[in-house]
């Protein structure tokens, strides 16, 4: 792909170096297309390397939010793992612990690890 927008690149070099070098003073609207097409490429190489890579993680995010159901493990943003008890519209209810119950905004999630994935801690003394 960097072959492609190198070839590109020096195409529009080539484009621009002979509409120069004709010897007739270009019109502003020349101009303006000459600046258009050198700036073209790399529109088009921010938008598929910057903004629809970052579209496509919003939208999985969001499909990955709508999907959690009670009981699924998730990780919030601040790291901490708990299982899911209720969901609500704009809120998660999750238990950290034993007893230890969080209201959480469906925002704050970063990963669904799925039902019943939490693994145990290890202040367990072995036996």
């Amino acid at each position: 792909m960097l072959q492609r927008l190198t070839a590109v690149s020096a195409f529009f070099a080539v484009l621009a170096g002979e509409a120069s070098a004709q010897g007739t003073a270009p019109s502003a609207t020349g101009a303006i297309m000459q600046q258009l097409l050198l700036f073209l490429p790399l529109i088009l190489i921010f938008y598929f390397l910057l903004i629809r890579p970052q579209q496509q993680r919003a939208k999985q995010h969001r499909a990955m939010i709508e999907a959690i159901r009670r009981n699924d493990t998730i990780v919030t943003t601040g790291g901490l793992i708990g299982k899911v008890t209720k969901v609500a519209e704009q809120e998660l209810t999750v238990e950290l612990s034993d007893g230890v119950r969080v209201r959480l905004v469906k925002g704050m999630v970063a990963d669904v690890r799925g039902k019943g994935n939490l693994v145990p801690a290890n202040d367990a003394k072995p036996s």
